[in-house]
């Protein structure tokens, strides 16, 4: 089912995402990031000589985004102690996790990564060329890559202002996790770019398991984060009525919570 280069980007994902080895939280954060990357470099080499416009301005965004992703989250791993104050405890230290548990978690999310970029993947190794959907895909990406990069902006901002505060301005009155939506705009973007390229029953399924998959982490994350508030700003007579009236990660769909959707657990 899988081609032979798929197993290629697989195996640049399971090196690059093994650096959870030595951080439990690094498998779904920094190796996810650089992990997107270093596929989308992967992708220019193997079919450089067969890339058209469309393919390689796709390609280049996984590089764009993973690196922003990666570099913004390795900065605040470095930089930021406001931020590993409040998440202390938050986030699992990982030495209490069995190592038979992390190698599944490391081949699993290294598969979902692999399979997040299959979209433009197939469209490559079925020399599929160029359509507009590719570049209506590109397009929808470099959305999410700006709607992502302004809402981390903007909430590093608000907190260097008041870092006891929780966040409501700027795209946090539109929903109150739009990095995340950013995160699930670029996917659909992905999908979106292998309408015409990705051919059969069978490709399309791996495509929908790899985007079906980010988007339940991203719902998974909005649950963990609205949690983790609830219980810093529950008191807060202001958040409390900003929980009830944006919605924590559609715009004008009325999803004010998802915390009691235990399913929701990554």
């Amino acid at each position: 089912m899988f081609p032979v280069y798929f197993w290629a980007l697989l195996a640049a994902a399971l090196l690059i995402s093994s650096i959870g080895f030595k951080n439990y939280v690094w498998f779904i954060s920094l190796g996810y990031g650089f992990s997107i990357a270093g596929e989308g470099i992967l992708m220019l080499i193997l079919y450089g000589k067969t890339l058209t416009v469309g393919t390689m301005i796709c390609a280049a965004l996984f590089i764009v985004y993973g690196c922003r992703l990666g570099g913004y989250l390795l900065s605040r791993e470095i930089g930021e102690n406001s931020y590993k104050k409040n998440m202390k405890g938050e986030i699992k230290d990982g030495k209490t996790v069995p190592f038979g548990v992390k190698i599944a978690i490391w081949v699993t999310c290294a598969l979902l990564y692999a399979l997040q970029v299959i979209p433009v993947f197939y469209r490559l190794d079925n020399g599929a060329g160029s359509n507009v959907w590719t570049y209506i895909g590109a397009g929808v990406m470099v959305l999410g890559i700006v709607l992502e990069s302004v809402a981390d902006i903007q909430k590093n901002n608000a907190k260097k202002v008041n870092p006891r505060r929780f966040v409501d301005t700027g795209l946090y009155k539109l929903v109150r996790c739009p990095n995340y939506l950013g995160e699930m705009i670029f996917w659909t973007g992905v999908v979106l770019s292998g309408i015409g390229g990705v051919w059969g029953i069978g490709q399309w399924i791996m495509a929908i398991i790899g985007y079906a998959g980010i988007i339940f982490v991203m719902f998974s994350g909005a649950r963990r984060l609205e949690i983790r508030q609830n219980k810093n700003y529950g008191n807060d007579p202001e958040y409390q009525k900003y929980v009830k009236t944006v919605p924590i990660l559609l715009p004008f769909i009325p999803l004010y919570s998802v915390e009691k959707h235990k399913w929701l657990v990554a």
